[in-house]
């Protein structure tokens, strides 16, 4: 008796072996791209305008996100009177950032923009990965989640968590330098819903600062393909 528990024993790790192994990047990577809608409906969009409150220390405003796909990123914030401006392209970026004293628009330095060009791309880093020429690597299974390795065209690494159930992305951590400090910025996804033409989203973001401090995004409105300025992307002369 001993030897037949034994023996099926080891036929479920066996079985449990070649499922696990059965999950390649790929297979994993078209199942999220299901969950946010589907591949046809991500091809249509062109741009994304999402107004947010957002929350930070203690403190709530609003924000506005616009994203042209591929070719600009502006994130606008007003905190407790304070105006805060961020804008990736392309080719470079911006910002205007009072809490840091600088109240005109300042070039972003190189190794920020190639951290955070990413954002350029509404439908994310994983989405045509090698296209965009970015190198994605299944380490595994952490808790529900499965654990993929992105490395872009800069070799800069992220990790993405894709629930293994709903094949939501939920959640973003990479190695970041803010203020002259090396951290961990951490970035999780909940609360996701339906948006304009049947795309799922999450509608609240929370990005954390290697535990020093947090922002709280929580989305108020979607609007895809809605028409965006292209100047709003250009750095204003001082």
């Amino acid at each position: 008796m001993k030897i037949v528990r034994m023996g099926l024993a080891l036929l479920f790790a066996v079985t449990g072996f070649g499922a696990l192994r059965a999950q390649t990047v790929d297979e994993i990577v078209a199942k999220y791209v299901d969950a946010m809608g589907g591949k046809d409906k991500l091809e249509q969009i062109k741009t994304v305008y999402i107004t947010n409150t957002t929350q930070v220390m203690g403190n709530e405003g609003p924000s506005t996100t616009q994203i042209v796909n591929g070719k600009g990123y502006r994130l606008d914030t007003e905190v407790n009177g304070q105006k805060m401006t961020q804008v990736f392209t392309d080719k470079g970026g911006w910002q205007i950032n009072p809490f840091m004293g600088a109240t005109t628009a300042q070039p972003i330095p190189d190794d920020m923009w190639k951290q955070s060009k990413g954002q350029l791309y509404f439908t994310g880093p994983l989405y045509n990965y090698a296209a965009k020429g970015n190198k994605v690597e299944l380490l595994g299974k952490e808790g529900n989640a499965y654990k993929l390795k992105i490395t872009n065209t800069d070799s800069l690494e992220t990790i993405a968590y894709i629930d293994a159930t709903t094949y939501y992305l939920t959640k973003i951590t990479r190695q970041t330098n803010f203020m002259g400090q090396a951290m961990e910025l951490s970035l999780n996804f909940s609360n996701f819903k339906k948006a304009d033409m049947g795309i799922t989203i999450p509608y609240t973001t929370e990005i954390n600062y290697g535990g020093q401090f947090t922002i709280t995004n929580n989305v108020n409105k979607v609007e895809l393909n809605k028409t965006i300025d292209p100047a709003i992307f250009e750095m204003p002369k001082s």
